[in-house]
């Protein structure tokens, strides 16, 4: 599989050694708006490199695409690359709009390609120990997930793409938000039917830089995620709260399961686990390119999407919104 990647922002490199590790891949192309990143995100690898992303898809270079750009971009170039018969792996969220990701799907659909959205938790390291552990049964049926991120929404510490809507579709919740209503949903279980919401514009920042919202799913699971900017020390842990104990994952710490009084270390962290994430990603996108079927599906990618917008429905009014 020949592989370009649009876009060379932060997580371009990560696709790039993943792709650099599977031999029956190989990167020829990247895109992005400022030649000297698309070089250096090509570094050695010898793939083309473009300042213009329809020059790319048109270069006869490439099979398939890593949309890794603003997310307001991600409709039209899933489309266009469609167009060319491209498979596509795109970044999350999948879009901003509902409409948009239907459009997405029905377009790969009818051209007959391939469309992942890159929904990076499935495959990180601490938290398939999670889901290894929920799915042996041991600790019963999930009762309670509550899941909390620290970020950075201060203007001048992001790319400004990040602070204009039209571009990004919103702030913390649909940026973080995404990550962790992705494993929340994932590890409860079953579609989020309900969520009521709050979010905070500080810093005279013109997307949300905080929130939370407290969803409750098809099978009575509750879930609640908090995100909040500007923390004095990083915080990413999820806690999964079952009949027989509970168990956390944090990605600079690993997994930990507790019962009885006991905790079980499921996984410790180290420095490559990000990088076998992308790794693993990767390996999904070659597997369903050549017929299996997905682990992250285009439904879950899209009810991200709804629940992300539905949230700032209830934020608005102040009352839980249903889905």
């Amino acid at each position: 599989m020949r592989i370009g990647i649009i876009g060379a922002g932060a997580v371009a490199r990560y696709h790039a050694a993943a792709a650099a590790r599977i031999p029956e891949m190989k990167l020829t192309a990247v895109c992005d708006l400022l030649l000297e990143s698309a070089a250096a995100v090509a570094g050695p690898s010898g793939a083309a490199v473009f300042t213009d992303y329809i020059a790319l898809l048109d270069s006869g270079l490439v099979d398939s695409v890593i949309v890794n750009t603003p997310h307001g971009l991600h409709r039209q170039m899933v489309v266009a690359a469609a167009d060319r018969g491209l498979d596509v792996l795109v970044e999350k969220p999948m879009a901003t709009t509902v409409a948009d990701c239907n459009a997405m799907a029905a377009v790969c659909r009818a051209a007959g390609v391939t469309l992942l959205v890159g929904q990076i938790q499935h495959f990180l390291p601490e938290k398939l120990a999670v889901q290894r552990a929920l799915a042996a049964g041991e600790l019963g049926e999930v009762l309670m997930i509550h899941d909390f991120r620290s970020t950075d929404y201060r203007p001048g510490h992001r790319s400004a793409w990040f602070f204009d809507r039209a571009m990004s579709g919103g702030g913390a919740f649909m940026n973080i938000g995404g990550h962790c209503l992705d494993r929340s949903l994932w590890f409860g279980g079953a579609p989020a039917i309900s969520v009521h919401a709050r979010t905070l514009n500080r810093f005279d920042a013109p997307v949300e830089t905080d929130g939370d919202m407290e969803l409750c799913l098809a099978n009575g699971v509750a879930v609640s995620i908090g995100i909040v900017s500007d923390m004095p020390r990083h915080v990413d842990e999820i806690r999964v709260v079952c009949d027989r104990g509970l168990i956390i994952a944090d990605p600079r710490k690993g997994t930990f399961l507790q019962r009885d009084g006991r905790t079980t270390i499921l996984h410790e962290s180290g420095p490559e686990d990000i990088e076998t994430g992308f790794l693993f990603q990767l390996q999904e996108f070659a597997a369903v390119v050549a017929g299996a079927p997905p682990e992250v599906s285009l439904t879950h990618a899209r009810h991200i999407v709804q629940v992300i917008l539905a949230a700032y429905d209830s934020a608005l009014t102040g009352t839980a919104v249903a889905l």
